[in-house]
Order: structure tokens, then C-alpha cells, then sequence
């Protein structure tokens, strides 16, 4: 392989089994040919960028990182990487700097830019993907506190089973219906 050729990998994260990386890798690869990088690795994760020590795949690609084997991160948008609020993605993007790797975030343009403010974008973009985590987890529970209150029971009828075998990827995800 030719080093002079800048090496990329894509991580791409989805927070629930009904969605698909699909889009994002799609979209993401075909921006790192635009580019002339050399695509190196996916990595592709189903799981909650909220809960530390799930995101396995994001382990891996530090792992890689830290062993240069690229020098380039792209992801759809930063949110993807951590939604732990300013200071995880700082920590974040300063230690794959440290390992000499650029981040590239295909929503925030900036990230590529670098300079002064960059810390300044990073921290405020952070602090936004938090603030809509919040907002979307303030919004579930009130659903479920309005149907709670309309005497409606959560969760599974009493006794009842799972249609197919559970798997364990990351979080157990649990069915829940509103009977």
C-alpha cells in the first residue's frame, strides 16, 4: 500500500436494531473516494453512544488508531461518536489526535478546518447532541407517564413470550408494548 495515500476508516452508529448503518456507510464511502482516500476499515456499531464500555466497535478503532493504521476517522456527524456531552467528544478527538488522526465529520465541515476554534466547535457540538439525547429521553417519558396515568399497564402481558430468540448485542433489548 502506498503510505502517501491518506488511509480512512468510517464508523457509523445506530441506536436501535430498527435502524441501519446502510445510509451512513454508503454516503461515507463514496465521499473517501471523492477524496482519493485509501478506505481501510468499517466499523459499524448498533448500540447507545450513552452507556461507556458498549460501544465495542469504537474500542476496536482506537485499538487501530493507536497502532497508525489510518489517519483519517469519517463519520456522518459527531453525535455518532458520543452523545456523553462536550468533554467526551473533546477527550475523544484530542486522543485520536494524539495518535495522529484527523477527524472528519460529514455534517460539521469544520472539523476538518482545525485552528483556534475548533475546541470551542467541538465542546458546542457535544454539549448539542447531549442537550437532544436529553430532550428525546424527556419526551419518551412523558409518553409513557400519560399512558401510565390513562390506567394503561407498560410493558408485557403477564406470562407472555418472546416470538423469536434473543440475542445479545451490546444492550438486551427488551419488546415493550402498551396493552
Amino acid at each position: 500500500m502506498n503510505r502517501a495515500t491518506p488511509r480512512a476508516v468510517i464508523y457509523s452508529r445506530v441506536s436501535t436494531e430498527e435502524q441501519t448503518t446502510a445510509n451512513q456507510v454508503n454516503e461515507l464511502t463514496a465521499y473517501a473516494e471523492r477524496r482519493g482516500f485509501s478506505l481501510v476499515s468499517i466499523y459499524q456499531e448498533n448500540d447507545t453512544a450513552w452507556k461507556a464500555g458498549h460501544q465495542q466497535e469504537l474500542s476496536r478503532l482506537l485499538v487501530a488508531a493507536k497502532q497508525g493504521k489510518f489517519n483519517y476517522l469519517m463519520v456522518w456527524a459527531l453525535d455518532r461518536l458520543s452523545r456523553e456531552g462536550a468533554l467526551a467528544i473533546l477527550k475523544l478527538v484530542h486522543r485520536l489526535q494524539d495518535y495522529g488522526v484527523i477527524v472528519i465529520s460529514y455534517q460539521e465541515t469544520w472539523t476538518e478546518a482545525g485552528g483556534e476554534l475548533s475546541d470551542l466547535l467541538y465542546a458546542l457540538t457535544g454539549w448539542v447532541a447531549r442537550m437532544e439525547s436529553n430532550r428525546r429521553s424527556e419526551r419518551t417519558k412523558a409518553g409513557l407517564a400519560r399512558i401510565k396515568a390513562q390506567g394503561k399497564r407498560l410493558g408485557r402481558p403477564k406470562g407472555s413470550k418472546d416470538s423469536r430468540k434473543r440475542t445479545r448485542k451490546g444492550n438486551i433489548i427488551i419488546p415493550m408494548t402498551v396493552y
